[in-house]
């Protein structure tokens, strides 16, 4: 009786657990896995990019053998929303100025501020047990606004910015004791072995000429830093490259789109495709492109549905007519392929173990395409081809 009673609780756990690897519609199997750090929550702030580049370097330690180590989200947030306040002031105005940005705010920063682990900064100045920047982003930028506004600076503007932050954030540590051993930050992060010439952000988009790099255009990048832009195809390789060696690779897209789902699924959609409309063909066909969309949206997760192809000119279009734009930073750290050979990346989100993965979102290669605007992996992550290409 007890090995039959045990032997129920390991099937009913069994079950329990295929379940929470799938939706209704798709069974996924792994490919290729690397190491990532647990499921963060950037809650209620516009901070994805930071836990996603921090994340990101968090699997380079795990890659490296150094360890789990839990960084300092808002640590790294402060330090760049000091910077974007020194150049929004030097440009009297003219930069967006906002809780979000780029991967370039992470790894640009590293060799200036250093880092710090998050047990000795959580930012939580604010009586609060999750993080909810929606107070402070309103201070900030008030005040910012303002000074910006001025017809001359006083020497106390950062200061009075500063405090805003210390309020909110709580004051940053000139030192710190970490297992018993005491560190800068920028001494933490020479210990850590992180250098940021040891990474590279890579794009692709026909505006500006291939193997040359620029500064791509959307708001966040405010710090005006450069990606190598790549053909698409060379893009997809070097993600691709990078994951089956063992790397990982920080992903900013776009979510806005139907195809990303809460159901833990991203794709693109066809919404000409006539098995993506159902039974009734006649009524799908009197549908606007608009109510297309939303009955698709309903269908992702639930069922199969047909891709659009992406070339480079469709990727380009949705960039030009903003229908991709710089929405969310995000962490690419496996590939698995679905019950019908389809490939799938592996993503590790900033939401919380949300979902039926528990915070992990199966995206397809179409959707990657598509609605990729940046990527940072790597100098060594890359095919040989392509670093030869970029000179690096």
């Amino acid at each position: 009786m007890k090995r039959l009673t045990l032997f129920s609780a390991l099937l009913l756990c069994s079950v329990m657990l295929m379940a929470q690897q799938k939706t209704e519609a798709y069974t996924f199997t792994v490919v290729k896995e690397n190491p990532i750090t647990s499921v963060k929550n950037q809650n209620s702030t516009g901070t994805c990019w930071c836990f996603s580049g921090l994340g990101f370097l968090e699997s380079e330690l795990l890659r490296q053998g150094k360890g789990t180590y839990d960084l300092s989200e808002m640590y790294t947030v402060r330090k760049n929303y000091e910077d974007k306040a020194k150049k929004y002031t030097r440009l009297h105005g003219s930069l967006n100025f906002g809780p979000g940005g780029s991967f370039a705010d992470v790894i640009e920063s590293i060799d200036d501020y250093g880092l710090v682990p998050n047990s000795v900064y959580t930012g939580l100045n604010y009586g609060s047990e999750t993080h909810n920047h929606s107070e402070m982003d309103k201070a900030l930028s008030g005040y910012i606004k303002g000074i910006a506004e001025s017809n001359s600076l006083t020497t106390a503007w950062f200061n009075g910015f500063s405090g805003i932050l210390d309020a909110y954030l709580g004051n940053t540590p000139d030192t710190f004791t970490y297992e018993g051993k005491q560190y800068t930050p920028q001494s933490f992060a020479k210990m850590l072995g992180l250098n940021q010439n040891d990474y590279v952000s890579i794009t692709s988009f026909t505006h500006h000429p291939f193997y040359t790099k620029f500064a791509i255009e959307v708001p966040d990048n405010w710090r005006w830093a450069n990606s190598y832009n790549l053909p698409l195809d060379e893009l997809i390789e070097t993600i691709d490259n990078a994951i089956n060696n063992g790397y990982t690779v920080a992903w900013a897209s776009d979510v806005s789109e139907a195809g990303f789902s809460r159901e833990g699924i991203a794709i693109v959609p066809d919404e000409n495709a006539p098995e993506n409309a159902g039974s009734d063909q006649a009524k799908w066909l009197g549908l606007s492109p608009r109510e297309k969309t939303n009955a698709l949206r309903d269908k992702i997760g639930k069922e199969m549905l047909k891709e659009k192809t992406v070339t480079q000119e469709t990727r380009q279009e949705a960039f030009d007519n903003f229908q991709t734009t710089d929405d969310h930073g995000m962490q690419i750290y496996g590939i698995a392929k679905d019950q019908n050979g389809n490939k799938y990346y592996m993503v590790k989100n900033s939401w919380g173990e949300t979902g039926p993965y528990k915070g992990i979102w199966y995206v397809s290669e179409a959707f990657v395409r598509y609605k990729t605007l940046s990527a940072v992996v790597n100098k060594k992550a890359l095919p040989a081809s392509v670093s030869k290409k970029l000179g690096l």
